[in-house]
């Protein structure tokens, strides 16, 4: 307990800021094997407020697990986006992780290295005629609750620019603290707060409440 008191406590640096939004997500996940996963998920992101919609995707993918404490994922993620002539357009993403966990007692330490490119319809710059690249480093700690059906877990979560004038510098970082509450043993939900620091192209703060269901079929 006294470890994660001591974890959330940089949080609360980032209480007051410029924005506020809402994110509402629902996934599924379902086991074709004992080492092969595939899951399926849906976001709406809103902003200003949680008073317009940024973004909303759908995104598909599978997870293998290599090892009992290391799997590798891919997905495909279809988003539309809000540009900056205020209409939407679609996004295309591509993500490839590399996964290990670390089980310490009550809690489940994780790192994630994800390697991610991002493909633009709307072209507002010569730079956005090419595909973009993201290395992304998340570090996460999960408290496994034995006496009622809530798991606490805090993470970070690093953004890196590749193969750019921005390669070897910091794009965006998020602080996360959630709960996870077991519905069932094929259902969860997750309540989250997130404070995510835009680095590129100019420096942006965004406090985050997420929603998230999660079922397994």
């Amino acid at each position: 307990s006294l470890i994660i008191l001591i974890l959330f406590l940089p949080l609360s640096v980032f209480s007051q800021k410029k924005d506020f939004g809402i994110w509402y997500g629902i996934s599924a996940e379902h086991k074709l094997s004992k080492k092969l996963e595939i899951d399926l998920s849906t976001n709406i992101r809103t902003f200003e407020n949680a008073s317009k919609i940024e973004e909303a995707f759908i995104e598909g993918g599978a997870t293998y697990d290599l090892y009992k404490y290391l799997s590798v994922a891919g997905s495909y993620r279809l988003t539309k986006s809000l540009e900056n002539n205020n209409s939407y357009y679609l996004r295309h993403k591509y993500f490839f992780d590399l996964k290990g966990t670390l089980p310490i007692g009550d809690f489940t330490l994780s790192c994630r290295l994800r390697y991610q490119t991002l493909i633009k319809n709307y072209i507002q710059h010569e730079v956005d005629k090419y595909p973009s690249y993201t290395g992304r480093v998340k570090l996460k700690l999960v408290y496994h609750t034995k006496t009622f059906p809530v798991n606490p877990y805090i993470y970070i979560e690093s953004f890196c620019p590749m193969f750019s004038r921005y390669s070897g510098t910091i794009g965006k970082n998020r602080y996360s603290a959630g709960l996870e509450f077991k519905i069932t043993k094929r259902q969860s939900a997750e309540i989250e707060y997130i404070f995510q620091r835009d680095y590129q192209p100019h420096l942006s703060d965004i406090n985050i409440a997420s929603v998230n269901y999660n079922f397994k079929f």
